[in-house]
């Protein structure tokens, strides 16, 4: 197999299960050195473990994407340890459902804190690493179909993930003269371990879904793999939606 990725380096958010572990185990197989995120410290070090027991160059780096100084830390843990910083996936984010009417404070600021903040920091020192380097990179953002389409009790997370596509359109301006293209992913309804937590949850999104099923965490995979690879080089700012046609007739799950 050809490894596309060999002598890469990738920093990715929020990895220790789901998509961002897809990738990362993907990235890995490829030929990256990755270095593997996730607030939970033992599920990070569960994955990185996993990865490396296949044959991947994995390490893995706990924290909260929410704390700024600690995304730089994560960035500047990648290049102290594998010399580089090629790849720099957002994929960290949470979800807090409520209604609009009585929705917190609190529970807003934690929402912007990790999935917009964190994004954009990851994206600010990840480019200003690249940019020292004076090599290209690239940047890949988690967005959702929410960022498109109405969806009751999201009104917050919803925003975010706007704002996330709308920082990838916006940071061309900022990162092409130096190489770096910016993209994000808008996933669907995908079947990852958080999701099937809900035992109506695949029946539901594949009753509705134009393709017939939710997502699986491979069909993400794939899209990400592309907009990080030398395939893509003349795409950026860009949205990519994966969602089985969903968003073109938008049902609700309900």
């Amino acid at each position: 197999m050809q490894k596309e990725f060999t002598d890469q380096v990738a920093v990715i958010t929020g990895a220790g299960q789901g998509i961002g572990f897809g990738i990362a185990k993907e990235l890995c197989r490829q030929g990256a050195k990755v270095l593997l995120n996730d607030e939970n410290k033992k599920l990070a070090s569960k994955a990185a473990n996993e990865i490396r027991e296949n044959g991947g160059i994995c390490e893995p780096c706990s924290g909260d994407v929410a704390d700024a100084g600690f995304v730089k830390q994560l960035v500047d843990e990648a290049t102290g340890r594998f010399g580089k910083l090629n790849i720099a996936v957002a994929n960290a984010g949470i979800t807090i459902f409520g209604d609009f009417f009585t929705y917190t404070p609190g529970e807003l600021q934690r929402v912007m804190n990790v999935n917009v903040s964190g994004t954009f920091f990851l994206a600010q020192h990840a480019a200003r690493q690249m940019k020292l380097q004076e090599e290209k990179g690239t940047l890949l953002f988690m967005s959702s179909v929410t960022g498109h389409q109405a969806h009751k009790n999201l009104a917050a997370y919803s925003m975010t993930k706007a704002a996330i596509e709308m920082l990838a359109k916006n940071l061309v301006t900022e990162l092409s003269q130096h190489g770096i293209t910016v993209n994000a992913i808008a996933p669907g309804a995908t079947l990852t371990e958080r999701t099937l937590h809900d035992m109506e949850y695949k029946k539901t999104w594949a009753a509705i879904t134009p393709m017939g099923r939710a997502a699986e965490i491979e069909d993400i995979v794939h899209a990400a793999m592309f907009l990080i690879s030398p395939a893509s080089r003349h795409i950026t700012g860009q949205s990519l939606i994966i969602d089985g046609g969903w968003t073109s007739v938008s049902p609700p799950p309900f």
